[in-house]
């Protein structure tokens, strides 16, 4: 398929995923339960680090977690209590557990009591040209993880390029964080990261399609085959690549293809 075909034929495919209905049976429906910022902000954060496997489980598992903190992610972060602490301890969710979670929760009341947004959580360690986010997700790695006493257990958790990780989870947070194409499945909440700037969310199944359409040549699916896929999409929409995701994604794992 030539360039102008694939594109004509991955912007339709764009089209028919990139619409409300995608929202109900993906973990995007967690955030999108909320209209307070910082509860989206929050809410989406975990539904984006919890997802990995049946979506149906992850979605389950944070609507759990969602109600352990009273449907108000922002405030139980803010002011819990050593009550509202010994909920979440039977909380597990794969490899995620209490050990894992309390310490998100620390990251987050410490965040908020100086920040407005989480968005400063990635934008401050951004560089005047950065051409993606790179940058951003290396600082906000070591930001997550500065607080005393860090689990050792939960670094594997968080992903970075400087760890060669493709960053998956993260990317899809960022995407549905700073797009804003009023199509309803992105929120477009923060306005200091351009779309232009996000990488796509590499998966096994987006992996696996876009080397189908001699989209990726790496091998590896890590943070340098994120960012040849995302440059070669930028062939096609250099302001917004990562919203191929919705393309790539619905034809791998809704349609098989």
């Amino acid at each position: 398929m030539d360039i102008k075909k694939l594109k004509q034929f991955l912007d339709e495919k764009v089209d028919a995923y990139d619409q409300p209905f995608f929202i109900e049976a993906d973990p995007v429906c967690i955030p999108h339960r909320f209209t307070k910022k910082q509860d989206i902000e929050i809410a989406g954060f975990f539904a984006a680090i919890f997802a990995w496997g049946n979506r149906t489980t992850i979605i389950n598992k944070c609507t759990e977690l969602m109600a352990l903190m009273d449907n108000e992610p922002h405030k139980f972060c803010l002011t819990y209590a050593d009550e509202g602490l010994k909920r979440l301890i039977g909380f597990k969710h794969r490899t995620f557990n209490a050990t894992d979670l309390l310490y998100f929760v620390d990251f987050f009341h410490r965040h908020y009591r100086e920040h407005e947004s989480l968005e400063t959580a990635f934008t401050q360690w951004m560089k005047p040209g950065d051409t993606n986010t790179e940058n951003a997700l290396n600082g906000f790695y070591q930001y997550f993880f500065s607080l005393p006493d860090v689990p050792s257990r939960t670094l594997k958790h968080i992903a970075s390029p400087q760890r060669k990780s493709g960053c998956k989870r993260i990317n899809m947070f960022l995407r549905w964080m700073v797009r804003n194409d009023n199509r309803g499945v992105d929120f477009g909440l923060w306005k200091n990261i351009s779309p232009a700037q996000l990488v796509i969310p590499l998966d096994l199944h987006v992996a696996r399609v876009a080397r189908h359409f001699k989209l990726l040549e790496r091998k590896q699916n890590d943070w340098i085959a994120a960012v040849e896929l995302t440059e070669k999409l930028k062939i096609f929409d250099p302001a917004d690549p990562a919203k191929y995701d919705y393309a790539l994604f619905g034809l791998g794992v809704l349609e098989k293809y």
